[in-house]
């Protein structure tokens, strides 16, 4: 039980009355009535509020949440209590999200139910634990406040951004990934198949009308054809320290297993073989390029546990496994983050025989706070050094795109926040330029 600000306001009257019946003898009197009225009132605020419980409430929340994503969790709140209620709700959200403003406040009409609906976006991959929900009701007196406690304590995982792979299917059946950033690449040549005849959509091309099946529905239809099916696309996922960098709170490593995701479903949907490797000091996972049913839940538990180590990775073992693994010709989609010559330097011999036995596309980051410095003008001689420095490193990235494409390797320079989009779109015209 807890008493509310209205009683301690109503008591520290009811006393300076009290304290001022020893100057005027009549407040004494309205005093002691004013006491007698508060604790009368909040005998029976006591006795409203407890003679039964009230309240119950409940967290509807997913079986697993979306890393990088803003997720709705819903907390329905029912009264059965023949009055109004004031609630004031708080959820035990995981420490892990250090918010205090999950606290919710709302009056309730004789038994009515109301459903509450905030977000939560977690940047690590993991288990999360809610705790109970703390509901405190208030009756309309408003001199004491009871404490319910509803719903039970749940652990609920985080997978990786899964949510994207719904707005892009969502979006491919409306006709409207432009929205997304995935661009529509003209079709070089015409290397492909017919499948299938379906109404004109706007963003169609005129090329592919069907007039005899139009005159006969009377409406506009289209031949749709496909490409070239079952080529490997693998995606192969750096796990070493240089990954562990983090932007808006989640790593390269997190950024890279999300694209990872997008790729495979949309490779799979494109009629593709999606596969994954992830590796460090040495390859831990390998699942097999398959389009077959159940290949994207493989490929989302094998990412949901992967985590960066401190050690600098082994390409070499990483080069080993793919050429014992990997006897077709594929598309290796390597995330990496190269941040110096050097770096490039070391892991060039592994790299250039990958790109002899397979098309190899390398993807690697963009630093947003380098770039964010350099569009600031220095002011100090510090800053002026700095900015040398920095503009320096940034060169060195775009020198490294530079020397791995005249060695003839495909390379993707991108922000984290791009990454998916930007990766995706690459797939997409290699495929259209028949280059896999």
């Amino acid at each position: 039980m807890f008493l509310t600000n209205r009683f301690y306001a109503i008591a520290v009257a009811t006393i300076i009355l009290l304290a001022s019946g020893n100057y005027f003898p009549p407040l004494y009197a309205v005093g002691r009535m004013l006491m007698w009225l508060l604790f009368i009132a909040t005998a029976a605020d006591i006795v409203l509020l407890y003679y039964r419980r009230h309240i119950s409430a409940y967290r509807q929340i997913a079986d697993r949440l979306s890393n990088g994503d803003d997720n709705q969790i819903r907390l329905r709140v029912e009264s059965n209590c023949p009055f109004g209620l004031r609630l004031n709700i708080i959820d035990e959200i995981p420490f892990v999200f250090q918010r205090r403003d999950i606290s919710f406040r709302l009056r309730l009409a004789a038994r009515e139910a109301k459903t509450v609906v905030y977000s939560l976006r977690p940047t690590r991959r993991g288990v999360y634990g809610f705790g109970h929900i703390r509901v405190f009701a208030s009756s309309p007196l408003c001199l004491v406040e009871r404490r319910f406690t509803c719903g039970k304590p749940t652990d609920t995982k985080v997978y990786p951004s899964y949510l994207m792979l719904h707005k892009y299917e969502v979006l491919a059946i409306n006709n409207r990934l432009t929205e997304m950033g995935i661009k529509r690449i003209r079709r070089a040549g015409n290397n492909t198949e017919f499948e299938h005849i379906k109404e004109y959509v706007e963003g169609d091309s005129y090329r592919s009308l069907n007039w005899k099946a139009s005159a006969r529905r009377h409406q506009l239809m289209v031949n749709v054809y496909e490409d070239e099916r079952s080529q490997q696309i693998v995606s192969v996922i750096d796990k070493g320290r240089s990954m562990q960098q983090s932007f808006n709170g989640m790593t390269l490593l997190d950024y890279a297993i999300n694209a990872s995701l997008m790729l495979a479903y949309v490779a799979i949907r494109k009629a593709d073989k999606a596969g994954l490797i992830c590796f460090s000091d040495h390859t831990d996972t390998f699942i097999a390029p398959s389009r077959r049913h159940g290949q994207m839940e493989r490929v989302l538990d094998a990412l949901y546990s992967q985590e960066t180590r401190f050690g600098e990775s082994d390409f070499s073992d990483m080069l080993s496994v793919v050429s014992q693994r990997l006897s077709k010709r594929s598309l290796l989609v390597v995330y990496t983050n190269l941040t110096s010559l050097q770096a490039m330097e070391r892991q060039l011999p592994y790299l250039l025989q990958l790109n002899m036995r397979y098309r190899l596309l390398l993807v690697f980051f963009v630093d947003n706070e380098k770039t964010d410095f350099l569009r600031r003008k220095p002011k100090t001689t510090e800053q002026y050094y700095q900015h040398v420095i920095t503009e320096k490193m940034v060169n060195e990235q775009r020198l490294i795109v530079s020397k791995l494409r005249q060695r003839g390797i495909i390379s993707l320079l991108t922000t984290p926040e791009r990454l998916s989009i930007n990766v995706l779109n690459k797939y997409l015209e290699l495929k259209e330029q028949q280059a896999i």
